[in-house]
């Protein structure tokens, strides 16, 4: 069984792969981009994935992160696919994952005892 500080580390690899994935690419070149849109949103699934298997003492302990939000994202990518909205999911790439990324790494590290 997976236990949080592997977990966490999913969520980082993936935010990691979604980060060099976009790297000096445009929102036009994304959208362009149907393999690149469907990695990216997979790999927002995983996140997600994780997230939801999370233990409560963590994610109670770490309101700051909008695990729900995560959670949701990850519901829509898996069941409304062909409903995606793919603003969103670049948006979500730019501005939230790398916040997000942030706030997992620092968790990781506290988790970890670093």
């Amino acid at each position: 069984m997976r236990r949080d500080p592997q977990r966490l580390q999913d969520i980082l690899d993936a935010l990691d792969w979604i980060a060099r994935a976009i790297a000096n690419r445009t929102e036009d070149e994304f959208a362009a981009d149907e393999t690149l849109c469907f990695a990216v949103a997979q790999q927002l699934t995983v996140v997600g994935e994780a997230a939801a298997r999370l233990t409560d003492s963590l994610t109670v302990g770490n309101q700051d992160v909008p695990w729900a939000d995560i959670v949701g994202l990850r519901n829509i990518l898996v069941h409304e696919y062909f409903g995606i909205h793919w603003p969103l999911v670049w948006q979500t790439a730019v501005d939230h994952a790398p916040v997000l990324r942030v706030q997992v790494a620092k968790i990781l590290d506290l988790e970890s005892g670093r």
